[in-house]
């Protein structure tokens, strides 16, 4: 079995996305929420469609903030395109999420509300996630 710390990285130049999320790992505006368990490239239509998803089911009560922003571009070159030339064109953008990131929270709705909402939402999205409830929530 591999130790924690001999873990292998794909030798890329698209950076790598070691350790836990340092920023954005805990509630900030609502009162529950998702929190992120791996590492991954969240793209914008997940995002947009996770979105939908739970604004749908808590049918535009309450409110949902959305704490990841996609800012890294992804670029693709066309097919059959030759070697050189410079770097392709962008293709789309996208979050880079670290496990313990807050992905997105809701307030002003009951905990099953909120529950049912955002894991229809985490169903959107490529990561693992967690249900958190703020410390000061009483039922």
């Amino acid at each position: 079995m591999l130790s924690p710390r001999r873990v292998k990285y794909r030798k890329t130049q698209k950076g790598k996305m070691k350790g836990n999320s340092q920023r954005g790992n805990q509630l900030a505006y609502g009162t529950f929420g998702i929190k992120s368990l791996e590492e991954s490239f969240i793209t914008a239509r997940q995002i947009e469609a996770a979105r939908i998803a739970a604004t749908r089911y808590m049918k535009r009560e309450g409110q949902l903030w959305i704490k990841i922003f996609p800012d890294k571009p992804i670029t693709k070159k066309p097919a059959e395109v030759r070697m050189g030339k410079g770097k392709g064109a962008p293709e789309y953008w996208v979050a880079a999420v670290k496990p313990g990131r807050i992905l997105f929270e809701v307030g002003g709705v009951p905990l099953e509300v909120a529950t049912e909402a955002l894991r229809l939402a985490a169903q959107k999205l490529p990561v693992k996630t967690k249900f958190v409830v703020a410390r000061d929530f009483q039922n």
